[in-house]
């Protein structure tokens, strides 16, 4: 079996394919917003507001986000079963932290989501210091009863320092730590986790040890950002006073292959890079703005250079 068509001509494992393999058909995530906060905007145990993190806290549909849940998933659902042609969803509990209010409020929203016949499940998007014995709880009952349930954990990245220049108010041994909680009190749960690249001094040492920590974890799949600047943040005001600058396309791409080249086959990626959804509250760089493109540049790069992932993994 060649390795670069190992995924259907794809030179990595995406979470399209997972999806396809495990749902019989394409499945689409629907993104929603329910969570208003998180514990870095409460400034809990002294905490600062991430220096990325925008007032929309990664809300995809911002315009929705004051619907109530049901007429969000409606609305969007509509929406992309028009685009893409989708008959079956995912709801996405996408902003904020999804975990850091009480329990049975996340459990009315799953209940609500479950109302809708072509919704298989959901996924979940909290940080490695809002996990409970009670949210293990709920997401196990959901899975006994037979819906998908994934959780996309805000690692970020594993090297304190950067974890401190971005005012996580969290230790990279909290998220791993976090992954094995996880996946000791609800192991049928699909684990993910979220990286940045583009990070100041960041350097290949630092991609490949990123690379090489999730191979050892008990995850399922990743999802990598590129760093990038948005309006009203801390990082604006960095990049305004001349001490951040923005990755290029070039080199974030260079660590997105390299990065892949040494991830473990299995783990299923969800993109390759982040785009900036709200054009107007971009600050930089400017290619962030694109996601088809960067997204095709990123195939070329790998296909062009006979980069595939898992190239350089050993277990």
């Amino acid at each position: 079996m060649s390795k670069v068509t190992h995924w259907n001509g794809f030179p990595y494992y995406p979470i399209s394919q997972f999806y396809k393999n495990k749902f019989g058909e394409k499945v689409y995530k629907v993104p929603i917003s329910v969570a208003q906060t998180c514990p870095n905007r409460e400034g809990l145990k002294g905490m600062k507001v991430c220096n990325f993190c925008d007032v929309w806290g990664s809300a995809a549909f911002p315009e929705f986000r004051d619907l109530e849940i049901k007429n969000q998933i409606i609305v969007t659902k509509d929406r992309m079963g028009k685009r893409f042609n989708a008959n079956k969803f995912l709801v996405y509990f996408q902003a904020y932290t999804n975990t850091f209010s009480k329990t049975s409020q996340l459990k009315k929203q799953f209940d609500i989501a479950s109302e809708f016949d072509d919704v298989l499940g959901f996924v979940v998007g909290t940080r490695p210091d809002c996990l409970s014995q009670a949210v293990f709880e709920l997401w196990n009952e959901y899975l006994d009863k037979g819906y998908f349930l994934s959780v996309e954990l805000g690692v970020q990245s594993f090297d304190e320092k950067q974890l401190l220049w971005m005012d996580r108010g969290h230790t990279a041994e909290l998220s791993v730590k976090a992954v094995e909680r996880i996946r000791k009190n609800s192991p049928k749960v699909d684990l993910g986790i979220h990286l940045m690249f583009g990070l100041p001094g960041e350097t290949d040492e630092d991609i490949i040890m990123a690379a090489k920590k999730c191979s050892e974890l008990p995850i399922d799949n990743v999802k990598i950002h590129n760093l990038h600047v948005l309006k009203n943040t801390t990082l604006e005001e960095d990049f305004n006073a001349g001490e951040f600058k923005p990755i290029s396309r070039e080199e974030y791409t260079r660590h997105a292959g390299l990065f892949l080249q040494h991830l473990r086959p299995g783990i299923a990626v969800h993109r390759l890079a982040a785009v900036a959804s709200r054009h107007e509250e971009l600050v930089a760089p400017e290619w962030a703005k694109s996601k088809l493109d960067n997204y095709q540049y990123i195939l070329d790069y790998m296909k062009d250079n006979s980069l595939y992932q898992g190239q350089h993994f050993s277990s």
